[in-house]
């Protein structure tokens, strides 16, 4: 379960003992919202902020792995090529198109198309879930929100910082509530750990889904409690 000082932050805060809750991220990108209504909400940020390592992880790779990778997959196609004209004299032509593979390919494609949202929410971006996910970054650069049940309430917090730690973060705000007519969690006890996903439903029809649940004790109680 949390660490006593992640407990004690939230009795802090909420005013009472927590029923239950758990760690947790949209677990997939945010789609792009239309830009006038990204323009509206202030332009906030729909990514989270990356530690400077993984940038400079990211240059290196790019700089340096994938030029190496290229190269090598030039000398075997050199290498594939002289050999099939040493056999038989001609030179290689190229193979015909596989029509299986292209044909998954683009159902794939439209299988993409017809979820813009990608089954990160509802898809409406006038309700509660959309404009709560245009201000999802703006809580908070770390990606990791805290939420929180009460008896009559659900709470979700955030550090200010870009990197905490679940079992430790002594520093975390509410950023936004909602009382059990406004909004309900969804979820489902018994799913595997490290998948494990629910749904933030609210009034109006809208949803956003999160995942990553950390501290899988934290976890498995909060899903118990809320398919209870």
């Amino acid at each position: 379960m949390a660490k006593g000082k992640v407990r004690r932050r939230a009795r802090k805060i909420l005013g009472e003992e927590p029923v239950a809750l758990v760690w947790c991220e949209i677990h997939k990108p945010i789609p792009a919202p239309p830009k006038d209504v990204h323009r509206a909400a202030g332009k906030g940020r729909l990514k989270s902020r990356h530690h400077w390592l993984w940038y400079v992880g990211a240059v290196v790779f790019f700089f340096v792995v994938v030029p190496m990778i290229l190269l090598d997959g030039l000398g075997r196609r050199l290498d594939q090529r002289l050999s099939g004209r040493s056999r038989d004299g001609r030179t290689g032509q190229p193979s015909p198109p596989d029509t299986q593979r292209s044909g998954r390919g683009r159902s794939r494609g439209r299988d993409r198309g017809q979820d813009p949202t990608n089954g990160v929410f509802d898809g409406d971006w006038n309700l509660t879930a959309g404009r709560l996910l245009l201000r999802w970054y703006g809580y908070s650069p770390s990606p990791k929100r805290l939420v929180m049940l009460t008896r009559d309430r659900i709470c979700v917090a955030a550090s200010p910082r870009r990197r905490l730690s679940p079992t430790k973060a002594d520093d975390f705000r509410t950023v936004t509530e909602f009382t059990l007519d406004q909004a309900r969690i969804d979820g489902e006890a018994g799913q595997p750990r490290g998948y494990a996903t629910f749904r933030l439903a609210f009034a109006d029809g809208s949803w956003l889904e999160l995942g990553r649940l950390g501290e899988p004790e934290d976890a498995d109680h909060f899903l118990r409690t809320v398919s209870g």
